[in-house]
């Protein structure tokens, strides 16, 4: 770390990787940008100098691997104006070819050629910014490790005092690689991309080395987008902490929430768990409309259905949106968990939250998010970061999560995150009187009492039911219930019941 004042940064020209190393990159340095073909070297380097551009910077690209024709086709296929960046085309074979080589071998004198000619440049132009693409071309003109890296220390020092921040690009195409370059730069910027049995590839970046400056550590998932790469930073809830409000929302229904203990505090999270139908979204839903009347603002994120299905049910069941989602004040997104990078999803959320101001945040399903995670350790790690944050910003956060299976002990749960939320409610079918019904309970609560009875639960048009404690039936959970009372406790079309 520095000792008494921080070191001037440069942007980088991508606000995720400024955030990811706490205002840029130390400038007068050389750094090492690194990753195998098609993660984006090109792209973020070429950011890079136009944020030079945009800050009257002299901005340079040297390109050993790649013509000024193919750099301008990079530029425009993402829109960009490259005006003021200097392309320095040095392709491999810039020796004139009637040179004889007598005592040294031909790449010798190519090589000691190529870096006279780059050095010349950059005397000329003295640029404060210089990207070299790529290094592969230097180790292969180079033969050997030892002079590979006397030439890249011979780089960095003639750079050393000349008020110039260098990215060196590194392919990883060279069959001979080490650590020569990584250990001489003063920073080093992996970029790596990950090919899933299906969907579209994940790329993630990580910050391997910076010397003298704090950095956002870890994996970072980025994308590489029309207009450049936007990198989404790694949430760490510990950097979030602040007061919120106090209070309990509600869903509108009286029984529901008396189920509940009167409501759902702001600050947790609160995860619906149950067989597929059984009105998991529908109740998520109710949360979402009865915060929109109060006044509040809330997204829903739905990975599995489609947001006009899942709008014409939960309006026929009593949880019109429609009216909200014209107004603003609701947002529903539908998320495609083959193309979800999960640093992705939750930037979207975190800018809900920072941006929009959203009180409740809707994740449905829990199931569609894992789809698009690489195990269920990682899951867990990822969803208890967003909680946390969503918790210590006073949101009510709500999660759906659909079991295998329909009745009996077969019910299945694809992970065990009970643990993370505060309130789990539990839906479930069971068989009665020969029919199907259903019943809902709370078997967990954190922040307060709630109730332990299990009540039926019934989605009737417009309208969703809450019906008295099912006092007369033992097993409910098990969903073969016997029947141990006197009287008919079910709730039937047309009979009074608590909505």
């Amino acid at each position: 770390m520095e000792n008494n004042s921080s070191p001037l940064r440069v942007a980088t020209g991508t606000a995720g990787l400024d955030d990811i190393l706490n205002g840029g990159l130390p400038s007068n340095h050389v750094y090492l940008l690194e990753g195998d073909p098609g993660t984006g070297k090109t792209t973020l380097a070429m950011q890079f100098l136009m944020e030079g551009v945009r800050a009257s910077e002299r901005s340079m690209y040297v390109s050993l691997s790649e013509t000024e024709r193919e750099l301008r086709a990079v530029a425009d296929s993402h829109g960009w104006n490259i005006t003021g960046v200097d392309i320095f085309e040095l392709p491999a074979g810039y020796a004139k070819p009637d040179d004889q080589y007598t005592v040294f071998h031909a790449s010798e004198v190519e090589l000691a050629d190529i870096t006279k000619a780059i050095l010349e440049r950059v005397e000329e132009t003295e640029p404060h910014r210089v990207v070299l693409d790529s290094l592969s071309e230097v180790r292969l003109l180079a033969g050997d490790a030892l002079r590979y890296r006397r030439q890249i220390l011979s780089l960095k020092q003639f750079f050393a005092g000349r008020n110039c921040t260098v990215l060196l690009l590194e392919d990883r195409t060279a069959t001979m690689r080490d650590l020569d370059v990584a250990s001489i730069a003063h920073g080093v910027i992996s970029l790596e991309q990950l090919t899933r049995q299906y969907g579209g590839e994940r790329r993630r970046l990580r910050i391997a080395k910076m010397r003298g400056l704090a950095f956002r550590g870890g994996f970072h998932d980025y994308a590489i987008l029309t207009g450049g790469l936007r990198i989404y930073p790694r949430l760490v809830a510990a950097e979030h902490r602040n007061e919120h409000k106090r209070g309990v929302a509600q869903s509108g229904i009286a029984a529901l929430d008396t189920l509940l203990g009167g409501g759902i505090e702001f600050g947790t999270s609160t995860l619906i768990l149950g067989p597929a139908g059984c009105g998991k979204s529908t109740i998520a839903c109710r949360y979402v409309a009865a915060a929109a009347e109060r006044g509040e603002r809330g997204s829903i994120y739905t990975f599995d259905e489609n947001p006009p299905t899942l709008l014409r049910r939960a309006a026929s069941l009593g949880a019109n949106l429609y009216p909200h989602i014209e107004s603003g004040r609701v947002k529903v997104q539908q998320v495609d968990p083959a193309e979800l990078a999960p640093g992705e999803f939750v930037c979207r959320v975190r800018q809900d939250v920072e941006e929009n101001k959203a009180s409740i945040i809707v994740i449905d399903s829990v199931n569609g998010f894992m789809n698009a995670m690489p195990g269920e350790e990682t899951l867990a790690m990822q969803l208890h970061e967003l909680l946390s944050f969503l918790n210590q910003r006073g949101i009510v956060s709500i999660m759906v999560m659909a079991q295998y299976g329909i009745l009996g002990q077969g019910m299945i749960t694809p992970a065990d995150i009970s643990y993370l939320a505060d309130i789990v409610v539990l839906l479930r079918y069971f068989e009665a009187h020969g029919a199907v019904r259903q019943a809902i309970s709370v078997v967990k609560k954190r922040s307060g009492s709630h109730e332990r009875h299990i009540r039926e639960f019934q989605l009737r048009p417009g309208a969703i039911c809450v019906g008295p404690p099912l006092a007369e039936f033992h097993g409910i959970l098990t969903g073969t219930p016997q029947y141990v009372g006197s009287m008919d406790p079910l709730m039937r079309s047309g009979a009074p019941s608590e909505s």
